[in-house]
C-alpha cells in the first residue's frame, strides 16, 4: 500500500467512523474534532510507514474519548500491533503535538497468546495471555524484572484486571534480534508487554504517568463490527478473555 493511500485510508476511517460503538465508547467523534483527528493520523503515518491504518485509528478514537474524559493525558501515544509477528516491530511511540515518532521496537507477548503470531488474549488471572484495548501508564517501581512501569487496564472485561495480574511493560533479556534468530520469534511473556532491555527505560520514561497505550488486534475490529458491546447493567466481570470470535470490547 502506499504512503498517500494509507493515508487516505485512515482519514477516512477516522472521520466516518460512525459504526456501532457501546455505552463506553461514548459514540463517533465529533465532526470538526474527526476532521483535526484525521490530519493528525496522517502526519503520524507518514512518520511510520510500517504502521497499519487500522490500529492507529482505533487508538486516535480512543484517545480522543479518554482524554475528553479526563482520563489521560494526549501528550504521547503508545500503539501495539498485536497482529504483526513478533520478530516485527511492532510497538510505536509518538510525540503527538510534535507529529513525531520517538521509539519503533519489537515487543513480545503472553506465551499462551501464540507463537509468534498471537491467537487468543485474556484479562483473566494465571492465563499467561496478552490483554487488548486502551490501558494508562501509570508510576515506575524497580522489581524482579527491573526498571518496570504500571499499567491500568481501561476496558472492564477486556483488561481490567491488568494492575492485579501484575502486568506492566519491563524489560527482557528474550526481546532482541539474537533471540529471533535462534528461535524464528521473541520469547515470551507472562502476559507483559516486554521490550528490549536495552531500550526499555528510555521508553518507560517517555510514556510514564497518565499516557494512552493501546493494545490492538484484527480480532477487536471483527467483534465490534459483528456484536453489540455490553448494556449498561453489564457488570466488570461479563468477559474474560477475547478471541477472533469473542464479545467485541467496551471500547474500539
Amino acid at each position: 500500500m502506499t504512503s498517500r493511500l494509507r493515508v487516505g485510508l485512515v482519514t477516512i476511517m477516522f472521520i466516518t467512523s460512525a459504526g456501532p460503538v457501546s455505552p463506553r465508547s461514548g459514540g463517533p467523534v465529533p465532526p470538526a474534532e474527526s476532521a483535526e483527528g484525521g490530519a493528525l493520523a496522517a502526519a503520524l503515518l507518514e512518520q511510520a510507514p510500517t504502521l497499519r491504518p487500522e490500529p492507529l485509528a482505533a487508538a486516535l478514537r480512543s484517545l480522543a474519548w479518554m482524554e475528553r474524559r479526563g482520563e489521560v493525558r494526549a501528550g504521547v501515544l503508545t500503539v501495539i500491533d498485536y497482529g504483526l509477528p513478533s520478530r516485527s516491530k511492532r510497538l510505536w511511540v509518538f510525540d503527538l503535538p510534535a507529529r513525531k515518532l520517538l521509539f519503533h521496537e519489537m515487543v513480545a507477548h503472553g506465551k499462551n497468546s501464540g507463537h509468534d503470531l498471537t491467537v487468543s488474549f485474556s484479562n483473566q488471572q494465571g492465563s499467561l495471555m496478552t490483554s487488548l484495548g486502551a490501558f494508562v501508564t501509570g508510576a515506575t517501581y524497580t522489581g524482579r524484572n527491573g526498571y518496570s512501569l504500571r499499567l491500568r487496564g481501561m476496558d472492564p472485561g477486556l483488561n481490567h484486571r491488568a494492575e492485579a495480574r501484575a502486568i506492566v511493560m519491563h524489560g527482557a533479556p528474550y526481546v532482541n534480534d539474537e533471540v529471533v534468530k535462534a528461535l524464528g520469534r521473541l520469547g515470551r511473556s507472562h502476559g507483559c508487554p516486554a521490550l528490549r532491555l536495552e531500550i526499555a527505560p528510555a521508553i518507560i520514561d517517555t510514556i510514564k504517568e497518565g499516557s494512552l497505550l493501546y493494545s490492538w488486534h484484527p480480532s477487536l475490529e471483527t467483534a465490534l463490527a459483528s456484536a453489540p458491546g455490553p448494556g449498561p447493567g453489564a457488570q466488570a466481570d461479563a468477559a474474560d478473555s477475547t478471541s477472533s470470535s469473542s464479545r467485541p470490547p467496551d471500547r474500539f
